[in-house]
């Protein structure tokens, strides 16, 4: 039981209030607007208004007021799904809000968001989120960027006590204590995660206790009490800007309303319990604090009541965002690029080799890239492609970092929000599983749900693949897992000349790119890359070999192994043209469907298992475009339904080789 005796077993609240009366009494003013703010969407909601879902914050007022008095306008906070007041705090205009909630044009979203991504980055409010714990990742990103820029930004970041057990924290703190970020971690425990009670789910002391295991200096208060709120951000962000690191506070208080407010759960808090929290309305006690009789307060309350009629009134007015403007949001305009590729000329260098050298000539153009991965810096990679990086351009911008590939990426994530271009690298790309969230719900959808005011130019890259005998979990063909999550590119290069200027079309790319290295590929023989800096355009595939019998669409490894194929059927009289996608995400299929109209008949290979592979989509395209052309089926080949095998005969025959493939196209052949 969440028992309110809790608040009095805490440090008492300081009596040395440096605030001033008028100080004192715009905490009280933006309490009221943030809770008549909340009943005003919550009787909006009900009559259907505002529709989907919005979470509360009535009987937490306290801390949005207090935390955010003590921010400067360039602090940035990171919030979470029940983040009205904290927006409101730090000074976004309700009627935005409200239109936001309505699913207005003018909403801070453009209305594609909703209450849980509201942002304004005027006001360096860098988004609420939806998913439990991620402000804190994306707040160590925010900060570093502020570090390395030197603007003397603090960020604060807001969550819940349920957000205290998911592993983000944990990784989040330990990676904001070893780098000494400007980050405020601020946990509002209303001890209750949805309605499972904290105590019963958290283990240890408390929540704020836990910051001693990472020597971050951490404090339970009194949530309830804005000045309580306001002394302990206020020394939190001074020890910040001090350059002394991370603090953790924990303000204990209590969520009047239920979890959301469409939520209709069962009672799961006892009315005495509920009577208790409420007769320590933060409202009423700062009130007191200050002395207002009632016609003084009324006024006050009547003033704010006013306010937010006046934005319900405002948005209620607007349109809505039509359909053909909401796809301009998903992804930035691409940079200016030229579709003239330089020739490769007569220098050889190996694929890792090329990967490193864009690494290298694109770090050296533009300050803002960074790299950031598990042993990058000091031994350059266990492939070796960042080798010579940190020599370079020192260990601030090229970071190792702790195994811990969730905060890795989200921390990427949040840089990237803040103007930094960083690379995160996927030690094995099967890694990329504990990424997910960051690449998939952050990355991937931050401009969309922002209203298209943002930019994420991240680049999440390493080797993928089989072959090198590394067994089930460090040899997956993972690309499909993003090629269905608008906002991404994939980039998968099939030799040095295409790592090397993708690479630096990722980097330079305004979007989250998925850059898939494969590991055979480190082992391949030097080929011809130019020296100067070049990109590729991506959505631009090649035709490797030319061929007039049937057309083969190839990837990564698969590529080598489709020219082979292509070389052994020539012996036969069957002339197959390959073409290399080079980039999954755009795909050029404008390119492929001119070769089969050419050529009549199609086999697409790939990797990674045959089901829901790419070759599946790439089939459904050619069967939309070029029916009509078609002599044959299309024909699919990839890796059986297993996970790969370490035995080295049984891995060899689980990945497509040469035959595999030439027996497809024969059959693609003979079949018409």
């Amino acid at each position: 039981m969440a028992d309110v005796s809790i608040l009095r077993t805490l440090p008492p609240t300081p009596q040395t209030n440096r605030l001033s009366p008028e100080d004192n009494l715009g905490l009280l003013t933006q309490m009221l607007r943030i809770r008549q703010f909340e009943i005003r969407a919550k009787e909006l909601f009900l009559k259907g208004v505002i529709k989907g879902t919005a979470h509360s914050s009535v009987g937490q007022e306290a801390i949005a007021a207090g935390a955010c008095r003590a921010l400067e306008p360039e602090d940035f906070l990171l919030t979470h799904h029940r983040g009205h007041g904290h927006t409101i705090a730090k000074g976004a205009d309700m009627g935005r809000m409200f239109a936001e909630l309505m699913g207005k044009a003018e909403g801070y979203c453009r209305g594609v968001g909703g209450s849980m991504h509201i942002a304004d980055f005027d006001l360096n409010i860098l988004g609420a989120n939806g998913i439990i714990g991620a402000g804190m990742g994306i707040g160590t990103g925010a900060a570093l960027a502020a570090k390395l820029r030197k603007t003397g930004a603090v960020g604060i970041a807001f969550f819940g006590d349920g957000a205290s057990n998911e592993g983000i924290f944990h990784e989040a703190m330990n990676l904001a204590a070893i780098w000494k970020l400007p980050l405020i971690f601020f946990c509002e425990n209303n001890q209750y995660g949805l309605t499972t009670p904290t105590e019963t789910v958290t283990a240890g002391p408390g929540i704020a206790a836990r910051g001693d295991a990472y020597g971050i200096p951490n404090l339970r208060i009194d949530g309830n009490t804005p000045v309580a709120v306001f002394d302990a951000v206020e020394k939190a962000a001074l020890r910040a800007r001090a350059g002394d690191g991370p603090s953790l506070i924990e303000a204990m208080t209590y969520r009047w309303d239920d979890h959301s407010m469409r939520a209709n759960l069962d009672s799961y808090r006892t009315a005495d319990e509920e009577a208790g929290w409420r007769s320590e309305d933060p409202i009423a006690r700062q009130r007191e604090s200050l002395g207002l009789d009632d016609a003084a307060f009324d006024r006050l309350t009547g003033d704010v009541a006013a306010e937010i009629e006046v934005a319900v009134d405002w948005a209620s007015g607007l349109g809505e965002l039509s359909p053909d403007g909401v796809m301009d949001m998903v992804k930035s305009p691409p940079p200016p690029l030229s579709l003239v590729e330089p020739p490769s000329g007569e220098r050889a260098i190996t694929y890792k080799q090329a990967i490193n050298e864009a690494f290298h000539q694109e770090m050296a153009r533009d300050d803002s890239v960074i790299l950031m991965g598990e042993d990058v810096a000091r031994i350059g990679g266990i492939f070796g492609t960042t080798t010579g990086l940190l020599d370079a351009f020192g260990p601030e911008r090229v970071r190792d970092v702790p195994i811990a590939e969730g905060v890795l990426a989200t921390c990427g994530v949040g840089a990237a929000m803040q103007g930094l271009r960083p690379i995160i690298e996927i030690q094995l790309f099967d890694f990329v599983t504990l990424m997910m969230d960051a690449i998939v719900n952050q990355a991937a959808k931050a401009r969309f749900m922002l209203g298209g005011k943002t930019r994420v130019p991240i680049v999440f890259r390493g080797p993928q693949g089989a072959g090198i005998r590394l067994a089930a979990q460090h040899t997956q063909s993972l690309e499909m897992f993003f090629a269905n999550v608008p906002g991404l590119e994939i980039y998968a290069p099939s030799n040095a000349y295409d790592a090397k200027g993708l690479m630096a079309t990722a980097i330079r790319s305004d979007n989250p790119v998925v850059f898939l290295e494969h590991k055979l590929m480190y082992l391949s023989a030097e080929q011809a890359v130019p020296e100067e800096p070049y990109t590729i355009a991506p959505g631009r595939a090649r035709i490797v070999r030319q061929g007039s019998d049937a057309t083969l669409v190839a990837s990564l490894a698969m590529v080598d192994r489709a020219v082979q194929a292509a070389q052994r059927l020539a012996k036969k009289g069957i002339s197959v043209e390959v073409i290399d996608p080079r980039t999954i995400k755009p795909l050029d299929m404008e390119t492929i469907v001119t070769s089969v109209r050419k050529t009549n008949r199609a086999v697409v290979v790939h990797e990674a298992p045959l089901f829901g592979g790419i070759g599946g989509e790439i089939a459904a395209s050619i069967m939309e475009q070029a029916f009509d052309w078609l002599d044959a089926p299309v024909a699919r080949v990839g890796a059986p339904e297993m996970p790969v095998p370490y035995n080295d005969n049984l891995e060899r025959a689980y990945m497509p080789d040469a035959r595999d493939i030439a027996a497809a196209i024969e059959t693609v052949c003979y079949r018409s």
